[in-house]
């Protein structure tokens, strides 16, 4: 059986699929959405010969959906107690989106079970402009752009914010449809608290001294994303930066490409840092 619930210090049941053997790797989807998005990952990085859990966050996928929880301390610890109930040990973390953030912010606080660090669509550190981070959009009116629609029409807003971050539009109706499935099993009230986590965050402090070896693996033409300050973090972390001609899903929309970056960015080893 490759599912197995976690159960969290606050009573929260993770659901998590674990398959594999070898070193291990922690996959943590965005906002809305679950470990599902993984599955062709899941499948290539076992059989490149990683364990892989891909965990469904709070509110999430086939996780329990309390009212709170959803700052992202709570969403790092979760993330932390996966992999220690799991018994994984020291493992490669990949965040997408809002998961790259609690995967920044595991790897920070927690380098004793970080291998290594990939964030997808993300920089990590902040989803909009703030003061240490001059990027982006300011969060405020997005914000609460999203939250009124998400309140007046939950099923259409879901369908556009799934949808619309594709380069280009939405992509093939079959993908569209199954992206709405996945985002609508996250109940309104996760979808509010983790909107507000992702663009409320701000955690440019995180960078300095972050002890493990760091990949970024962005779409140059991401709508939700700024390519200038992927780049802006990857100066101040010397990482690795790989750059696809995509939206917000390289790993649907350059498949094969997107994974090569991602075994061989789980694959690199703390000593390998200069």
């Amino acid at each position: 059986m490759t599912q197995h619930f976690v159960h969290t210090r606050d009573g929260v049941r993770l659901s998590v699929r674990d398959i594999g053997d070898g070193p291990g790797v922690l996959l943590i989807h965005g906002w809305s959405l679950s470990g599902e998005v993984w599955d062709r990952q899941i499948r290539v990085l076992a059989d490149s010969g990683h364990r892989v859990v891909a965990m469904d966050l709070r509110g999430h996928g086939h996780s329990d959906a309390p009212l709170d929880g959803y700052d992202i301390d709570s969403l790092h610890r979760d993330a932390a107690e996966v992999i220690e109930q799991r018994g994984l040990g020291s493992t490669a973390i990949v965040g997408w989106s809002l998961g790259g953030m609690v995967a920044l912010r595991l790897a920070h606080e927690r380098p004793d079970i970080t291998r290594s660090l990939v964030l997808v669509a993300t920089n990590g550190v902040a989803a909009a402009r703030f003061e240490d981070f001059p990027f982006g959009v300011p969060p405020e009116g997005p914000l609460d752009s999203l939250l009124a629609a998400e309140h007046a029409d939950r099923i259409s807003l879901r369908r556009r914010a799934v949808g619309d971050p594709f380069k280009g539009g939405a992509p093939d109706p079959h993908i569209l449809d199954w992206l709405h499935r996945i985002s609508l099993q996250t109940p309104s009230w996760a979808g509010r608290a983790a909107l507000r986590t992702l663009m409320c965050t701000e955690q440019t402090h995180l960078l300095e001294g972050l002890a493990v070896p760091v990949t970024q693996i962005i779409g140059t033409a991401d709508p939700a994303l700024s390519v200038r300050g992927a780049r802006w973090v990857r100066e101040r972390l010397d990482s690795t930066l790989v750059e696809f001609d995509v939206g917000h899903y390289p790993m649907l929309e350059c498949p094969d490409e997107f994974d090569a970056a991602l075994v061989h960015g789980v694959s690199v080893l703390p000593s390998r840092v200069a």
